[in-house]
């Protein structure tokens, strides 16, 4: 089983939008997959087709401030082997919360271990949605993670923005998880027509080499809209080109996956 913190300290990246698709990909393929709502905006939630206005003591705010368990709080989507852990706004209150709390970046992680030990629970993945902002969830997520999926859009300061999360990696690396690596960079918002996209692209590929996915994320209307109907592009048309590059990307990250194992 693996955690998979999906982070970009810019929001409007396509981060939860990848969360989901590639949660609903993979789940789709008979990989059991549980997703976690660790943004306070809830989207990840909402997208799922669940709701973020819930009591606060059922979402990830309950169990960080040690109200519940992750087993009481841990729902079924609509969708076959799919699982949510939701959040709301009141996630946004942590930080000051836990202010006094040394070991407050290892919550979410000492949580999922216990669970994940004592449940039983069976996950092939575990994603983590994070929010646009290099804050206290963020640390927590790269924490308790095994790795890094990091949409990247291809716009002007996208990979200004990636230098300084980079910083902070390496800096979790050193200090707090010196096993966590980058899985990919997925680049998203993707537009031929535009010269602009093709020279980030290029840059990153010289930059990051084979980190970053051989796949690109076009923009579409369809990526857009899907979030409102609380299902995931792959549901809503899985014909558009949205969908058809969401389901290459996962052919393309299940290979990375079984490489890897093969090489362990």
């Amino acid at each position: 089983m693996k955690i998979i913190s999906v982070i970009n300290q810019k929001g409007g990246v396509g981060k939860t939008t990848t969360v989901i698709n590639l949660a609903s990909a993979l789940s789709q393929k008979n990989k059991k997959i549980l997703v976690i709502d660790l943004d306070p905006q809830g989207n990840a939630t909402t997208g799922l087709g669940l709701s973020n206005v819930e009591q606060s003591d059922q979402t990830i705010y309950g169990i960080l401030n040690g109200t519940v368990s992750i087993s009481e709080v841990t729902k079924k989507t609509n969708f076959k082997n799919l699982d949510l852990i939701t959040s709301n706004v009141d996630l946004s209150g942590l930080e000051v919360e836990t202010a006094g709390d040394n070991e407050r970046a290892f919550i979410l992680k000492t949580k999922l271990t216990a669970y994940l030990n004592d449940s039983g629970a069976s996950y092939d993945y575990i994603l983590i949605d994070c929010p646009p902002s290099l804050s206290l969830l963020t640390v927590m997520a790269l924490v308790s993670s095994n790795s890094l999926l990091v949409p990247l859009q291809t716009e002007f300061f996208a990979l200004e923005g990636l230098t300084q999360l980079m910083k902070t990696i390496e800096r979790i690396k050193v200090n707090l998880n010196p096993r966590l690596e980058i899985q990919g960079i997925l680049l998203t918002m993707y537009d031929r027509r535009n010269k602009l996209s093709s020279q980030v692209e290029a840059e990153a590929r010289n930059y990051f080499k084979d980190k970053v996915y051989q796949t690109v994320i076009p923009r579409n209307v369809r990526l857009s809209e899907a979030p409102s109907h609380g299902v995931p592009v792959l549901i809503y048309d899985k014909n558009c080109p949205g969908s058809k590059s969401y389901y290459n990307f996962t052919d393309e990250f299940i290979n990375q996956e079984n490489k890897i194992g093969s090489a362990a």
